[in-house]
């Protein structure tokens, strides 16, 4: 299971990602170009100390990132409020790479048609969209619960 961040723009929610991927045991891909310096004291801090604790690989640009995971294999899940499927409804698979959009833009048209699946976390239907950290949040749990994921990891602190 990957985590992919879609030309992020806001690195307190970037932090808290990469720090929720560091819990999970959950490798992440951010795709450039980013909206803020990766050496900023806000990521950092959002992130703590985790994240020397996360695989992180940085792709120049979605070309790039898409070279990479071609040859990886697995499916691209795109979190998008446009979803036609809940993510509870899907059956994530282990070797999945889950997609979020800038928190300013989402993605553009070539992304969505470039995803395997394009899901949506259910809510009410008069609000916008989640915080895209709390979105991500959700929707590695359910991939890890589906994928027996969680089975892997330590529930005693170190």
């Amino acid at each position: 299971m990957r985590l992919a961040l879609y030309q992020p723009d806001i690195p307190q929610n970037t932090g808290a990602l990469m720090r929720t991927a560091a819990c999970l045991g959950v490798a992440v891909d951010i795709i450039g170009p980013v909206g803020f310096d990766m050496s900023d004291r806000t990521l950092r801090r959002a992130g703590m100390d985790y994240l020397d604790a996360v695989e992180i690989v940085r792709h120049v640009d979605w070309t790039a990132f898409e070279r990479a995971r071609t040859a990886r294999g697995g499916r691209l899940v795109l979190a998008s409020t446009r979803g036609t499927e809940s993510h509870v409804q899907i059956a994530f698979r282990a070797s999945d790479t889950v997609l979020l959009g800038r928190e300013s833009a989402g993605v553009p048209a070539h992304v969505h048609a470039a995803a395997d699946c394009i899901v949506r976390i259910p809510m009410v239907a008069a609000l916008r969209s989640l915080n895209i950290a709390i979105a991500g949040a959700l929707m590695l749990g359910e991939a890890l619960r589906q994928t027996e994921g969680f089975a892997l990891l330590t529930t005693q602190a170190p």
